[in-house]
């Protein structure tokens, strides 16, 4: 192959790369703009109860389902019902985690990864159906990777969750 028709191969590959990365970087950007925007003295912000059981309503059992739909029978008609089940599930978890606020009442570092949610899953879906079997594989385990290590996150000492279950 010509070296000038392998170079234009490689830019028209490394397209979607770059707009992808673009789109994260914008994404996390904006949510370190909302983030202090929505910032309060430390006082004024009290998590409302709703949120946080909405949160734990659909973060726990997204635990075993995702594990499931990652490591089960794929393409099947069970699959594709719990996938969407669990998607859904990750989609309200993540809006609703911009209730839940960091010790100083703003939106803190962990809520990168609802961004990332917010954004792999329409993407993982959109490769899904047009047949892109492994970059839908590549997102949805990455967000069920993130669902760990966020909930490690929460479980730092001075967050709430921790205070709630251990005092």
């Amino acid at each position: 192959m010509p070296a000038a028709k392998l170079a234009s191969s490689d830019t028209r590959n490394a397209a979607p790369l770059i707009r992808r990365a673009l789109l994260i970087l914008v994404a996390l950007s904006a949510t370190i703009v909302l983030g202090f925007a929505m910032r309060g003295d430390g006082n004024d912000y009290r998590t409302p109860a709703w949120a946080l059981w909405i949160h734990l309503g659909t973060v726990i059992p997204a635990v075993p389902l995702g594990a499931w739909v990652l490591w089960g029978p794929k393409g099947t008609p069970g699959h594709k019902a719990a996938g969407r089940i669990w998607a859904l599930m990750m989609v309200v978890t993540a809006i609703d985690s911009f209730w839940l606020r960091s010790l100083t009442g703003g939106i803190g570092p962990i809520h990168i990864f609802s961004v990332l949610t917010l954004y792999s899953i329409p993407v993982s879906i959109w490769n899904a159906r047009r047949g892109n079997i492994q970059a839908h594989r590549r997102a949805m385990v990455g967000v069920y990777a993130g669902l760990f290590i966020a909930g490690g996150f929460t479980m730092i000492p001075g967050r709430y969750l921790p205070t709630l279950l251990f005092g």
